[in-house]
C-alpha cells in the first residue's frame, strides 16, 4: 500500500513537496515507512520536506499542522486511523491549509465526511484499500454492496467484502480438499484460484496474494469515488 501510494502521488499526483505524519502505531508508522523509502526510492524530483507524529488518541494536531505549514508541501501523507485523519483535516482547514492529504485504508472508510465535515473538500483526500476489480467483475462487487444493505441496512464497511472472500476462499480450499483439517485444505489453498468479489484470489509461493491491486479514491460531495486500480 505503502509504495502504491507513493507511485500514485509522485507518478500521477505529480507532488514535490510531501510532508508526513504518523500515529506511532505499528500500522500507521509502517504505512508511513514504506511510503516514504519509495518516495526515496522513485529518484525524482519529489522530496519529503517534513516527518512529523502524533498518536492514535491525539485530538490538537496545531503544533504540528503549524510546523508543515511552514515548509509549504503540496501534499500532506497521513499514516493513521480516520479517527484522527478527520479532525486532522478540520484542523488544517481552519489554518487555512488547502494542500493534498493522503493515506491508506485507515482513512479511506465511510465514516469519514461525518468526521472531517466540509474540510473532506472535493477532490482533496486521496487514500487506498487493497483489492480492487476489472470492469467486466464490477457488477459483482456492486451486487454484493446491494446485498450487504438489504441484509444489514447499512453501506459496506471497509473491509466486508475482504472478509467474505476470505472466507469463501477458504471454503472452496475446504470443498477441494474434502475436509476443514487444516493439513488437508492448506495445500489446496496454496494452488487456488478463487474469483471473489474484490477479484481474483490466488497466492505465490510465500503465500502473498499474487498480483495483488489496490484501488485508489477520493471524496466527492462526502461520498467516495474511485478514482484508479494500481499493482
Amino acid at each position: 500500500m505503502g509504495a502504491a501510494l507513493a507511485k500514485y502521488a509522485v507518478q500521477i499526483g505529480k507532488a514535490q513537496r510531501i510532508a508526513v505524519i504518523d500515529d506511532r502505531t505499528a500500522y500507521g508508522k509502517g504505512l508511513r515507512d514504506e511510503f516514504v523509502k519509495n518516495v526515496k526510492r522513485m529518484n525524482t524530483s519529489s522530496s519529503i520536506v517534513t516527518s512529523q507524529y502524533t498518536n492514535d488518541k491525539a485530538t490538537d494536531f496545531s503544533a504540528i499542522l503549524t510546523a508543515i505549514k511552514a515548509t509549504k508541501p503540496d501534499l500532506v501523507f497521513f499514516g493513521g486511523m480516520d479517527a484522527v485523519s478527520g479532525p486532522m483535516l478540520r484542523q488544517m482547514q481552519q489554518l487555512g491549509m488547502q494542500t493534498h492529504f493522503m493515506g491508506g485504508d485507515g482513512m479511506c472508510s465511510n465514516t469519514m465526511a461525518t468526521l472531517a465535515g466540509d474540510a473532506l473538500g472535493n477532490d482533496k483526500v486521496i487514500c487506498a484499500e487493497a483489492g480492487g476489480v476489472e470492469p467486466a467483475q464490477e457488477k459483482g462487487l456492486a451486487d454484493f454492496r446491494v446485498a450487504y444493505r438489504k441484509r444489514y441496512g447499512i453501506d459496506v464497511q471497509t473491509y466486508a467484502p475482504y472478509a467474505y472472500d476470505a472466507l469463501m476462499t477458504l471454503v472452496e480450499a475446504m470443498q477441494a480438499a474434502g475436509s476443514p483439517e487444516p493439513a488437508k485444505y492448506l495445500p489446496m489453498l496454496a494452488k487456488i484460484r478463487h474469483k471473489g468479489v474484490t477479484g481474483n484470489i490466488a497466492f505465490d509461493a510465500h503465500g502473498d496474494v499474487l498480483d495483488g491491486v489496490l484501488t485508489i479514491y477520493t471524496f466527492r460531495n462526502g461520498q467516495r469515488q474511485k478514482l484508479t486500480v494500481l499493482k
